[in-house]
Parts: structure tokens; sequence; C-alpha cells
């Protein structure tokens, strides 16, 4: 079995714990997620499994000691962020910088309170298509990052006055649901379906200021049934679980764009909650619009999931009894 032996820069003690994690957590991590083998000494390591895994998990190792040295703490998520990277080929090596993806472009996205780094190629693309065309589809499973890199474009294009409003958006179509049993009109009701947008925004803009910019309607959240006979000019907009609208809805939608707007709209396909009898107005859209000028599509797939390390387990697993039937 290849091993592989070598040391890490000099590096204080308290680094070297975080490294490692509380009772070497992330050494655990890494090789439950490689399915290789870390002895440690010091700054001392030795790998030991698959070639390929062997040297990922030193890029690993080598991103998470640049992490601690600028940082408090390296959490389970970084760590996870990290082994995604190397798996997909994009960890730093012993000259890089952690976080820091490969490529000469840098596709950070600045909002008033943080900073959004892509976490992996496809959503390098996904940022590059919103910057590239009118209108862009994130297509894929859940956990990949789709909402919230489209808030922070919005955010973004907000803030450098490239855009007067941002509008966010999503079917009225409950997972497994009843709408009809909750309190209030159509958007109390589809209000708390929204709060992955409300996070995102809340992060990016703050609660107080994405507070006053709802009051104000110059940030709208509504059901895309609210979407119908009006035109969006020198708007952002976004539409979340849009593997929920029926061909009618989504050409409703696409046909709202005015001057100066930009849309993005995200779905999972293998999701849909539509009667068995209706098909899916993503599905059409993306059979029937790719490759048209003006209209970008990324697709994400089980490896560029950026939550739980289950996740990507899960999707796999649904994706192969999909498959198989």
């Amino acid at each position: 079995m290849p091993k592989l032996k070598f040391k890490l820069p000099e590096i204080e003690t308290q680094n070297l714990s975080l490294i490692c994690g509380p009772v070497n957590s992330n050494i655990e991590q890494i090789e439950n997620s490689l399915a290789i083998k870390i002895k440690s000494r010091g700054n001392s390591f030795s790998i030991s499994g698959e070639k390929n895994n062997v040297v990922k998990a030193r890029m690993i190792l080598e991103d998470l000691a640049s992490l601690a040295e600028t940082s408090d703490s390296v959490s389970p998520d970084e760590v996870h962020f990290s082994i995604c990277r190397a798996l997909n080929g994009t960890a730093s090596d012993s000259n890089g910088t952690i976080f820091e993806l490969e490529t000469e472009k840098d596709f950070t996205i600045q909002t008033p309170k943080l900073y959004v780094t892509p976490r992996n190629k496809a959503q390098e693309k996904f940022v590059q298509s919103i910057l590239d065309h009118d209108i862009a589809f994130g297509v894929g499973p859940a956990g990949t990052g789709k909402t919230y890199i489209a808030v922070a474009a919005a955010v973004n294009m907000f803030v450098e006055e490239k855009v007067n409003k941002i509008i966010l958006t999503r079917p009225a179509v409950e997972a497994g649901e009843h709408l009809g049993f909750l309190p209030g009109d159509l958007s109390q009701k589809v209000d708390p379906y929204l709060r992955p947008l409300y996070d995102a925004m809340y992060q990016m803009i703050g609660f107080e200021k994405s507070e006053r910019l709802m009051n104000r309607e110059i940030i709208e959240i509504a059901p895309l049934a609210y979407m119908r006979g009006r035109t969006l000019n020198n708007s952002f907009i976004i539409m979340d679980e849009s593997q929920n609208t029926t061909t009618e809805q989504m050409k409703m939608f696409l046909t709202r764009m005015g001057f100066g707007s930009y849309a993005v709209i995200n779905g999972d396909l293998t999701q849909t909650d539509l009667p068995k009898n209706i098909y899916s107005g993503l599905k059409d859209a993306v059979d029937l619009l790719d490759g048209t000028d003006g209209i970008g599509f990324t697709r994400f797939n089980s490896k560029d999931v950026v939550r739980h390390p289950l996740v990507k387990k899960i999707v796999d697993a649904y994706d192969k009894r999909l498959e198989e039937n």
C-alpha cells in the first residue's frame, strides 16, 4: 500500500491542534472521506492508502495548515470544503492558499457583509454564466449553492447600481405539504418556503437593511403567481424551485423580463412536486432553450454538494435508484 511521509512547515502547537481538530476529528473526517490512514507526530505526517487519495490528503492538510495560520478555528465545514476541492482537483498545493481556486480569474462576489467565493468549478461556471448571460439557469441537486450564489450576484449588482430592484420568487407548490391549511393569503402562505432566500439576503445585506428595502419594495419576495401581467425592468429576478413550474408558468416568467434586467432560474429536476401527469417547466426550458444566445445553463451534480458529506451520499443513492428504474 503506497505511503507518503512529509512535514508541514514549522507550525505552532495551537495551529497543529486546529489542523487535527478536537480529538483528531478533522483527521478522522479526511480518513473517512478518502479511505486512507493518517498518522501524525508533531508536524510530521504519514499517509497510507490508494496513491491518488494519499496525494489529495496531503493537499488537504496543507490547505488546513494555511487556514490555521489566519483563523482561530478550522470547522468541519471547512474541512469538508477542502476535501471537495481536492476530490475535484482544485485544492491548492503547498504554494497555494486555502480557498484560493486554481484559476487566473477571481470569481469572488462582493456583498456589503461578506465576500462569496465559489467552492468548486461548477460554482465558478455558474458565476460566469450569470455575468455573461441575461438569463442563467442553475440545474442540479440541493446543497450545491445555487440559491446562495444567485442571491450574492443579485446583491452585488444592486450595490453597484446595475439594477434598481431585486425580486425573489418561487412557484406555490408545496413539498408534500398543504398550503391550504396555512394562515393568510397566498403571499403569506408561501413566505415560509422562501426562507432560504431570506436567510441569504440577511447574511449579505444585514437584517435591518434587508427589512427596510423589503418595506420599500426594492427587494420583493413574492409567489410566482404575482408575476403575471408585469414587465420587470432594471431588476435582478431569481426564481427558486423552478422544477415545480408548469410549462405555462415558465413561459410566463421568462417573458416578464424588461430592459436592463437579469434572471436566474434554479431548480432540481429530481425533486419535482408536480402531479405525475404535469410536465416540469424547468425540464421543458432545458430541452427547448439550451443553446439559445443570451441564455446560459450550468449543471451541478452530487460532487458539487457543499453541505454535510452525507448529503452527497443521499443524492447519489436517489440518483442511482432513478437510473435503475
